[in-house]
């Protein structure tokens, strides 16, 4: 079974510990670091819609992205009493292809790792660089390298009283790819479902990083430890990068 399929029910219970708003924060503080008012925004990889949802009550006009429709669905369902709610596309982000620009692209919780191959990783980028306005900034996190090889051979457990998930990581040097199998029972009634996903991330360098947004075309490049307006430490387990597109811009105090 692909990634998320069967996960996509539960994914907002067995995630319920990460901390979005501080997320959506971070990227406030740098927005403001800049002088930018953003007044629209893509959420790429978007997942469940927490995180577009968020950019939403700020009001901003978001579009969620998407490769996973079961993932989709559950965005949709979470946002459809919001007066102003996010719409939501299914789209690859190495086709990403947007309608109109916009002024701010993010990309949360390590969701380029997932992209595999590092040429449709590059391409990804050159489609987010295309996609926003003049002025425009992009902001996402990934893993490090140092986190995905540490999580070789290591169990993890997460539950509720509705869903029971093991996961198993294993990393593989030759392709450079964090592999995780994952047990999910979720329970249906007064029975359990048992499914299986496997979710791979690639270990992409910030110095790979950012030679593929310098290719693009993006300037004004930083590297962030985690949700922190300062260089990354050390054996940072998480980096945030921003990037800019050109130096006229939108929103200026």
């Amino acid at each position: 079974m692909g990634a998320y399929e069967a996960l996509a029910a539960s994914y907002d219970r067995l995630t319920n510990d990460v901390d979005y708003e501080a997320t959506v924060e971070f990227y406030q503080q740098i927005l403001d670091q800049e002088g930018l008012k953003p007044r629209t925004a893509v959420d790429l990889a978007c997942g469940t819609g927490s995180v577009a949802a968020i950019l939403a009550r700020k009001g901003l006009e978001v579009l969620g992205v998407d490769l996973s429709e079961e993932m989709l669905t559950q965005a949709a369902q979470k946002v459809q009493d919001m007066e102003h709610p996010p719409r939501f596309i299914c789209q690859p982000l190495q086709e990403l292809q947007l309608a109109r620009g916009v002024d701010l692209a993010v990309c949360a919780l390590d969701s380029l790792d997932y992209i595999l191959d590092p040429k449709d990783c590059a391409q990804a980028i050159r489609r987010v660089y295309k996609a926003l306005n003049p002025g425009g900034i992009f902001i996402f996190d990934v893993n490090t390298p140092e986190k995905l090889r540490a999580m070789d051979g290591q169990v993890f457990l997460d539950e509720d009283e509705n869903v029971y998930c093991v996961w198993r990581g294993e990393f593989d040097e030759e392709t450079n790819i964090c592999s995780y199998g994952m047990d999910l029972f979720q329970r249906q009634g007064t029975l359990w479902q048992r499914s299986f996903e496997e979710h791979r991330e690639y270990a992409y360098s910030q110095e790979q990083l950012v030679g593929y947004l310098k290719d693009a075309g993006f300037g004004g490049i930083a590297v962030y430890g985690d949700r922190c307006l300062e260089p990354p430490e050390e054996g940072e387990q998480r980096i945030y990068i921003k990037a800019r597109k050109g130096r006229i811009h939108f929103g200026i105090r």
